[in-house]
């Protein structure tokens, strides 16, 4: 049992897989709700403040990312006091599932989301795909979704070659197409690389009204990933939550990216494939003033050399 006063979220990372697992449903039980949907997925809430996130995450995602091994909605339950229902799966399953399509039927029927001031649906991948198509059972909710597929059907995304053994799941029945599912919604965001061609096509198909998409070229094909390293997506939720995520914040926000050698080695990369020797320069003398980057250094010798060579 948990109390008030225990830490928030509790580290979970020693347990067992099924430990782990009982420990999350006990946190639902004492906090709110814990529901299994079926085999594949379950459904934790934890009720707090009168914002609620509601997020989709696979199991392993929650393991390989999170240092207390919890849902990312626990650490904006302690940062913020926000509530939190997370949606977890065993596996990339887009959340394609009658149980799931149930689920989000009876807490609309509930008016369950009627109970909170802000409502916020999240994901990335996969689970940004669900994001966008369950977001329709709140509506007026705002949405946030990382590089999100729009639909695996292959009548609308043949072109998309990494999911083929996905393509037996059903995409046409209810809570299909996730564009389509954000008519409702106040407003949705798309973050993606525009340099990652089947992100950016996915993201093209998002193109809504009510639909703000912002490019994050040269971050390759994990943003959630990098955006935990970086302790933005926090920021991001948070700007979402008070409607504040425009084009002018965004940018503001990802001037982060600077400091980020992943991104860093990436633009590296292709200014080097493309011959911009001129440019590349430029970079690593900006990078070798501001941090310890040795593979920078030696790039920045090299140049010396050739020109010296020259």
């Amino acid at each position: 049992m948990t109390s008030p006063t225990d830490p928030f979220p509790p580290d979970l990372s020693r347990l067992s897989r099924a430990d782990w697992l009982g420990a999350l449903r006990r946190i639902g039980q004492e906090r709110g709700f814990a529901e299994p949907l079926g085999k594949m997925h379950a459904g934790i809430f934890v009720e707090e403040g009168d914002t609620l996130l509601v997020g989709f995450e696979a199991m392993s995602g929650v393991e390989a990312l999170s240092p207390t091994r919890t849902p990312l909605g626990f650490d904006m339950v302690k940062r913020h006091g926000w509530s939190s229902l997370s949606l977890l799966s065993h596996g990339d399953t887009w959340f394609r599932d009658p149980r799931v399509y149930g689920f989000f039927d009876n807490l609309a029927d509930d008016g369950f989301f009627d109970d909170f001031e802000t409502v916020i649906f999240y994901g990335a991948g996969p689970c940004g795909y669900a994001a966008g198509a369950f977001s329709v059972a709140a509506p007026g909710a705002r949405v946030l979704m990382l590089q999100p597929q729009a639909t695996l059907d292959p009548r609308v995304t043949e072109w998309d070659d990494r999911f083929t053994e996905q393509r037996r799941r059903d995409f046409t029945s209810r809570y299909g197409f996730a564009p389509d599912m954000l008519d409702a919604a106040q407003l949705a965001h798309v973050l993606y690389d525009p340099r990652e061609p089947l992100d950016a096509m996915h993201s093209a198909l998002f193109e809504r009204r009510n639909v703000r998409r912002f490019r994050m070229p040269f971050m390759g094909s994990a943003l959630q990933s990098d955006l935990l390293t970086l302790d933005l997506l926090p920021d991001l939720l948070t700007a979402v939550a008070e409607d504040m995520l425009d084009t002018e914040r965004f940018a503001a926000m990802w001037r982060v990216r600077r400091d980020h050698p992943p991104y860093l080695r990436k633009l590296l990369a292709r200014l080097d494939a493309d011959g911009r020797d001129a440019l590349t320069r430029r970079l690593c003398e900006h990078v070798v003033a501001r941090m310890d980057a040795p593979r920078f250094r030696r790039r920045l010798a090299a140049l010396d050399a050739a020109e010296n060579e020259g």
